[in-house]
């Protein structure tokens, strides 16, 4: 919930304990109260466009407001003491937090990572130079020593320093520290044991249509190469099919796709086909199509088929290197005894239209994929449909083998979550897809990182398992370099970490 006192929340999202240890406060003395739209007016417009959920690109004058503000010696400075925030919990501060206002206020926060093993400290400043999240590395450690560094051992020879996001929301004064995963290769860091619908998985809608797609229905606005070198792991893309041939989908897998697994061999990616355009051809002549020209002949360079289409959901370490059907079209009869006479890919075939909360596939697939947004006032609705699934897909718990806890809890598999941040009107501009990524994707960074995963904060107050996302497919990430849902996506996996 909100902070009415304006005090400092800090949300620890990452397996190693942090502790607060010292407070740097930075001051510059505040406009003496500059009337709305007068000679003020340019600064203060300046000034909110960075303390609220700007998403462009920062300009120089942030960036050397905030480097002039704290070059010099602090305006106060405080050491603290029993402030450890452990793994994945929040501790309320009675640090005054800096707020929106003209970013007159910044604090250098020193963190301690305490254990035998390591003596490491971190910094870092809020606001940073940027809105954006920002990167908390190790700093130098004191020349003198205090009780606080001492260890056992010299700091060469202790764990090495890692490193962290935050992302600080000024309007409720909250900071949250996620593990600061390597986006190219964060499927690496997990156990190969987990299924795919355990894991917190980034995506995007429409994947392709960065390229020749109008504004009224361009759902991206960087490449398939950039996406999955920063994090995503779910391409949706929708294909025609005249005739049976699929153009451009070729060039998509060996120029993008295949090069990226390629060179990235712990990861995976999710691809959803499904048939759409002004095509002729069928469901089944694309299945057809796609099963000869693509699934079977498309082999890695250690001869293994580059694509897994099991029906069933399948382990992260069965898919390493590979690409993952999920299947949106009907098959031909032909395919139909594949796999056993359980078919081609993880069946979505019967997706449910416009739903809220829907599932396909015999529940293999469980997806919000409300779309219809007739006015800019229903992006409030869809944003709360997004949370409602985000919290119903972090109630799941899988347990792996050899893991205390039993057998899983479910009767059968954990569905595949698939939740999409999509709407759009062709025919209302604010309805376009850009226009509603740019309310829906600050919401729902805000709700990761302070409501999700926490008993009793999401929209249904439902129980927390092992609070997973699932895979939330977005709009317009990375535009100006803007990646900060899909690290918040990402960081979610450090509850498996510490699960495991």
């Amino acid at each position: 919930m909100g902070n009415d006192n304006g005090n400092l929340i800090i949300r620890n999202l990452t397996i190693t304990p942090l502790e607060l240890i010292h407070v740097d406060r930075f001051e510059a003395t505040p406009p003496s109260s500059p009337p709305p739209g007068k000679h003020n007016g340019g600064i203060s417009k300046i000034a909110a466009r960075f303390t609220h959920n700007f998403k462009g690109t920062p300009s120089v004058t942030a960036a050397a407001h905030h480097a002039a503000l704290t070059s010099g010696a602090p305006t106060s400075s405080h050491d603290i003491t029993d402030l450890l925030v452990q793994p994945f919990s929040e501790r309320t501060t009675d640090i005054s937090a800096p707020g929106a206002e003209y970013r007159q206020s910044h604090l250098r926060l020193t963190f301690f990572e305490p254990g035998e093993e390591s003596s490491h400290r971190y910094t870092a400043d809020i606001p940073g130079p940027s809105p954006r999240s920002i990167v908390m590395t190790a700093s130098p450690s004191p020349s003198n020593n205090s009780s606080t560094t001492n260890t056992t051992s010299s700091e060469s020879d202790s764990d090495p320093p890692k490193e962290f996001t935050l992302i600080y929301i000024p309007t409720l004064h909250h900071l949250s520290i996620f593990s600061s995963a390597s986006l190219p290769t964060w499927m690496s860091r997990l156990s190969p044991y987990y299924p795919l619908s355990s894991l917190s998985i980034p995506g995007t809608h429409n994947s392709p249509t960065c390229y020749v797609a109008l504004p009224s229905v361009r759902c991206q606005a960087v490449s398939v190469t950039d996406q999955l070198l920063n994090g995503v792991r779910f391409l949706d893309i929708r294909v025609s099919c005249p005739g049976g041939a699929v153009p451009y989908f070729h060039d998509l897998l060996n120029t993008e796709v295949y090069p990226f697994l390629d060179a990235h061999p712990s990861e995976t990616i999710l691809v959803s086909l499904k048939r759409e355009g002004t095509g002729k051809g069928t469901d089944q002549q694309l299945s057809q199509h796609l099963h000869a020209g693509y699934f079977t002949r498309d082999l890695d360079k250690d001869g293994r088929p580059r694509w897994y289409t099991n029906p069933t959901i399948p382990t992260l370490g069965d898919v390493r290197g590979r690409v993952v059907l999920v299947r949106r079209f009907n098959i031909d009869d032909s395919l139909k005894g594949e796999h056993d006479g359980r078919g081609l890919g993880i069946d979505g075939s019967v997706w449910p239209d416009n739903c809220a909360d829907g599932t396909c596939g015999s529940g293999t697939i469980r997806v919000q994929d409300y779309y219809e947004l007739a006015q800019s006032s229903e992006i409030g609705k869809k944003t709360k449909l997004v949370q409602e699934e985000l919290e119903r897909a972090a109630q799941q718990v899988y347990v792996l083998p050899g893991m205390p806890g039993g057998p899983q809890p479910q009767s059968g598999p954990l569905p595949l979550f698939v939740n999409f941040l999509s709407g759009s009107n062709f025919f209302n501009a604010s309805c376009w897809p850009e226009n509603i990524a740019k309310k829906i994707n600050p919401a729902i960074i805000e709700y990761l990182c302070r409501d999700h995963g926490a008993p009793g904060k999401g929209p249904g107050q439902l129980t927390i398992g092992d609070a997973a996302t699932g895979i939330v497919v977005t709009d317009w990430v990375g535009n100006n370099g803007d990646w900060d849902l899909i690290r918040c996506i990402v960081g979610w996996n450090a509850r498996l970490q510490l699960k495991s």
